[in-house]
This record gives structure tokens, sequence and C-alpha cells, in this order.
């Protein structure tokens, strides 16, 4: 099956499973009361969790995402001992966006236990845990388990369905026109982001880009004539050698897909993204990128040991057959080593990052295929060797060119250790000042400015390396008003957060009018204009990722703040109602007592949905102009999404 196929069919998969439905229940959580002794029990919350999403866990500083908590809304004859406790394996990582480190449950079973305290006779214990659970696109809102409890102390409990807060105490929730339901106008199938099938293309094609980047190395390019001609002379009959051409080329395909494999087998499916996000190894790929920059700048050269080699290629020259030849595709993997080496090293550091088990198999998949392309493609077609250019000084510049982009990215994971360890050494100015003056030199250097010890002494610049400096000089140049904070999309993804700029004079932002759903409504009837609701959450990260580089693009942010009244709801918004109010929801009574319960609730409600981000457009009459929009930073999918209810609430007027 062509991999073109397979992506289409594994794309739909996804997209199918998504789209099922909005309202999403990736966790689920049962509370039991364990008697310890006559005076101390503990309540024990057991949870299940979807494979993909993660919950929080009781530990984590302010200003993060929202952490496990155990809240009591009535106790009589009992008292909470001590902490909520996160009981099982934590996995522990920082966490860039909000620049610290978080601790949670990944897939499989969370367990959370709080101690009581029992002062003897009849006791009553009601209130609830909350939690918080996102994946990779969405977050859920904090999220209830009401328990209630009653009985004696040294006896069984009896485990009410009373909720914690009595109908007498609790008024009903009062809403407007604008609080409608409208799930049954909403097509739930086109709010489905098809994030993994663009990642995987993303790895395969980054793999592809650098196996072709390798071709125009010193050890690989002056290679490619010399065993094309092998073999092709050392048979007379044409079609063999194509055939041999053919078989090398798939033997070069097989040892790195085997390769991508190997490290699957040897790291796990998840361990290559949780050494991506760990501080420790950010720090070491930082160090192992500066390495291979100095080896391709020319301070020593990075080779595998000569007897290594020396051996394969002797076992070829014994050898007859398919297995001579996949003996001298091996012979090429190890003495192109120092070309190819750091090339797949910084292939394998970047595939890490998609959290995908066939990632470093797809990585070298695309690698593979671009190195053993020439190979075939010269066999089919000999003449074509004649048009090849000539080895020369031009390969070195593609190494030192590779070397400042490998300094580069190097950067990008020491700020992530940077974050993590509190040094506030790499905040995003000092960054910025970095990569501009790293792109400036590779501009000098491309115009023969700057030397390295490898480099001929040609006085004249082609014209291919004179349009190579004038992009790397205007790359530095568009960097230079990132100092003074202006968002730069292009770097959005490498540069530390914009939390992190101490100056920052950059203020043509997006902010919402109204934090309150009725007030804002009421104020788009008055003054003629579409809404949109933007349901989001203070420990969303991707909401934040939305907001930096999809809400930053000029043409978004005019429409959101000329042709649109922007209200944002925050889920996890904790200030208390005025009173707690009670709600029928599928035919349960449930309790909302913060304001973010309260806007959780209209979003399940109104729209039948409980992730975010989550975005929708309204009508003066609370009606929706157009299908939902959740977690995708593709911009000019955005742009169409708010022209398209701009146009049809213009048309109903």
């Amino acid at each position: 099956m062509k991999i073109k196929h397979l992506f289409s069919i594994l794309a739909a998969v996804a997209l199918t499973a998504s789209a099922s439905a909005q309202i999403q229940e990736p966790v689920k959580f049962k509370s039991e009361w364990k008697q310890l002794s006559d005076t101390v029990a503990e309540i024990v919350f057991t949870g299940s969790i979807a494979p993909g999403w993660h919950v929080y866990g009781a530990d984590l500083p302010e200003g993060g995402p929202t952490p496990a908590t155990f809240n009591v809304d009535r106790a009589e004859g009992a008292s909470v001992a001590g902490p909520l406790e996160a009981r099982g394996e934590l996995v522990t990582k920082m966490d860039p966006m909000f620049q610290m480190e978080v601790s949670y449950f990944e897939g499989g079973t969370a367990v959370f236990a709080q101690r009581i305290r029992l002062e003897g006779g009849a006791y009553v214990l009601n209130g609830y845990l909350q939690y918080g659970a996102c994946n990779d696109e969405n977050c859920l809102p904090p999220t209830n388990v009401e328990f209630a409890y009653q009985g004696t102390a040294g006896d069984a409990p009896a485990k009410t369905a009373s909720t914690a807060l009595s109908s007498d105490e609790t008024p009903a929730l009062a809403t407007s026109d604008y609080w409608t339901p409208v799930i049954d106008r909403l097509d739930a199938q086109d709010t489905a982001s098809s994030t993994a099938s663009r990642s995987w293309w993303y790895i395969f094609l980054a793999g592809f880009a650098g196996g072709l980047v390798a071709l125009f190395t010193p050890c690989v390019w002056p290679i490619i004539p010399m065993t094309v001609s092998f073999f092709l002379k050392r048979s007379k009959d044409r079609r063999r050698g194509v055939r041999d051409a053919f078989t090398y080329g798939a033997s070069i395909v097989v040892i790195y897909v085997a390769l991508g494999l190997l490290i699957t087998a040897a790291f796990g499916a998840s361990a290559l993204n949780d050494l991506s996000t760990n501080a420790v190894f950010n720090l070491f790929f930082c160090l192992l990128l500066v390495v291979f920059a100095a080896s391709f700048f020319g301070a020593f050269e990075l080779t595998l040991p000569a007897r290594w080699s020396n051996a394969v290629d002797s076992k070829a020259e014994q050898a007859t057959g398919l297995l001579s030849i996949f003996l001298m595709a091996f012979t090429l993997s190890l003495v192109s080593f120092s070309c190819t080496g750091p090339i797949i090293g910084f292939l394998l550091v970047e595939v890490s990052t998609a959290n995908s088990v066939v990632g470093p198999a797809l990585g070298m998949l695309g690698f593979a295929l671009a190195l053993a392309l020439p190979f075939t493609l010269f066999a089919l077609f000999p003449s074509w060797l004649k048009t090849l250019p000539r080895s020369g000084g031009w390969m070195n510049a593609v190494k030192v060119t590779l070397g400042f982009l490998e300094l580069a990215f190097a950067l990008k994971f020491l700020s992530v250790a940077d974050l993590a360890y509190g040094w506030s050494i790499l905040d995003r100015e000092t960054f910025l000042a970095l990569w501009i003056v790293l792109f400036a030199l590779l501009g000098f250097y491309l115009l023969g400015k700057i030397k390295f010890p490898h480099d001929d002494d040609r006085t004249h610049v082609g014209v291919p390396r004179f349009f190579l400096a004038l992009a790397s000089l205007s790359f530095a140049v568009y960097m230079v008003p990132g100092l003074w904070g202006a968002p730069l999309k292009a770097v959005s993804a490498f540069a530390p957060p914009l939390q992190t700029q101490d100056f920052n004079l950059y203020e043509d932002e997006v902010r919402a009018r109204f934090h309150d759903y009725d007030q804002g409504m009421a104020a788009a009837r008055r003054e003629g204009k579409p809404v949109m609701v933007d349901f989001t959450g203070y420990g969303c990260v991707n909401c934040r990722k939305m907001e930096l580089a999809v809400w930053t693009d000029p043409q978004v942010r005019q429409l959101l703040n000329e042709d649109y009244v922007l209200i944002t709801l925050y889920v996890d918004d904790k200030t208390p109602l005025p009173q707690p109010v009670r709600v029928e929801e599928n035919g349960t009574t449930r309790t909302l007592r913060t304001v973010g319960d309260k806007w959780s609730y209209l979003q399940r409600s109104k729209f039948g949905a409980n992730a975010q981000p989550f975005y929708v457009l309204l009508d003066n009459e609370g009606q929706p102009l157009n299908q939902p929009y959740s977690y995708d930073e593709d911009v000019k999918k955005y742009v169409e999404f708010l022209e398209k209810g701009k146009e049809k609430y213009l048309n109903e007027e």
C-alpha cells in the first residue's frame, strides 16, 4: 500500500472517531469510603483515563493547569486531615507554555485519596473532588466528582444519593433566551482536525528533506556517479545493472528504516516524547547539537571506527548476489556517517516531539528514500550523470550552513531547560538576539565574508549562494522587532514564551470586551454585530497557542476587533457565584458553585461540547452562524471560519 493511501485511511479513521460526539468523557471517576480505624477514614477516588488523555496531579504551582483539589460543602462530625494525596506513577514534565513543571497521570488509572478525621458519633460529609484533564488538542473544564457520606464513627457509612447542598439552599439557574440549546444546528464533524495526519506528513517530509540535504554533502555526493557507474559497467546486461542499482537503493531504505524501528523498540512508543520534555535531556540535546555544529564547521570529524567499514567492505567483496549489494549499501551508511550522522541525530531529536510510535521509522523512511533516489534515477537515465555538478568547495558550504542551523536549534532545547530550572538566562529577547546574530553570520558566510577551515579561497559568490545569503539576512532583520515584543509568528514555535519578554512595547492585541455571556450578547444586539464566543481556560495550553499563533495575524485581529463582539468565557474561573445555583442536566441535579462552572454548563447545554479551545459564531439571537472551531493553528482556515460567519450574518439582516 502506498504511504499516501495509508495516511489518508488513518486520517479518515481519526476524523470519524473524533467527530462522533462533541461531549467528551475521557475520564470517569468513582469514590469509595475506606474505614481505617474508629477515628480515621479516607475517601479514595479512582479514575479510568482514556488513551491520549492525562489528569493533572494535586500539587501544582499557581498559574498553571487545573490541579486536583478536595472540596467540602458540609462537614458535621468529620473534618479533613492533611492534603489530597495522588497515588500511583505520576509523570513530571516541564511545560514551556506555563513555564513550570507539571505532574499528571497518563492514560490508564488515576488515584487520589483524602484522609478524614472522625470526631465520634454521627457524621455527615458532602463535597466534591475537582480535577483537570487534557490531551494534545483539548482540555476539559474543571470537572467535579461529588460525594455524600453519612453514618456513625466505627460503622460502615451510607453513601447518600443527595446532592452536596439541598434544593432549599440552591435556587435554579436563571437563564435568558440566549441560552436556548442549538446543538441540533451544529455539525460536530467539521470541528475535527487532522493533527495526527499532519504530524505524520511533517515527520516524513522532514526526513525526506534531511535526506536531500545529505545528498549534497562531501561524504555522499562523490559516491553517486561512482556507484551507479560500477553497477552499469560490472554487467554487460544493462537491465541487470539497473536492477542492481534498484536493489542498492532498496537496501539503503531497509537499513535506515530498521534503524528507526530499533530506536522505537529500544525506547518505547512514548519514551522519546518523554525525553523531549525532560529538562535534563533537553540540555543534553542542546549540547549534542552544538557538537554536531562544531563538526560541520570543521573542528573535527565524527566518524565511526574504520575497522567497521573495512570489515563490511571486505565482506561485500567476498559475497555475491543480493547480499553483496546490501553490504555495499551498509558500507555507504558507515562511510558517510560524518555527514549524515548529525542530520539523522537532529531528525530523531525533532521526531521525538511527535509522540508517535511510527515517528522514528517514518522519519528514517523519508530520509532513506531521498538518499536512495539518485542511485535509481541515474541507473535508469545514465546520461544524466554528465549533468551532475562537480564536487568542490560548495559541498563544504552545505555542511557549514547545516552547522549554523543546528546551532540555532540547539538554543531551542536550551530554552526548555532554562525554563525548567528557572535560570532566566535565555528569555525571549536574549534568544532572539542570538538567532539574529546566527542568521546574520550565516548570511555573511554565504557572501564569502567569513571562512572556515575546509573552505576554499574562491573570490566570487555564485547566484544560489547570493540568494541564500539574502534570505538569511532578511530573516535576521525580520526578527529584530521581536526584541521589542512583536509576536513573530514564524518563530513562535521555537522562541521562549512572550511572557518571558522583559521589554514589550507590543500592544496591538486581541482583547475580549466581555467576560459575561449575557452582557456581551446584549451589547452585540445594540451594536448590530455578530458574536464570537471563546470558551477557554486559564489552564488551557492550546488556548494560549491559538492566541499567540492565530489571533496575532493582522487579518484575524482585524476581524475579531472590528467585525465581531468577542466574548471570552473562562471555564476554570474560580470566582464564587453570589450563591450556588442548581441545574438539571441529563436527568441529574448539579450544583454550580463558580463562574467557571456556569460557563462550562453553558457550553455543554447550549452547544453540546465540553472541551477547550472552542469557538462559536452567533447572531444577535444566539443562533449559530457557522460550525464551531476547535484547536487548529491554520490561520487561513481560521480566517475562512470568521469570514463565513460574517457573510452569513450580513445576508440574514
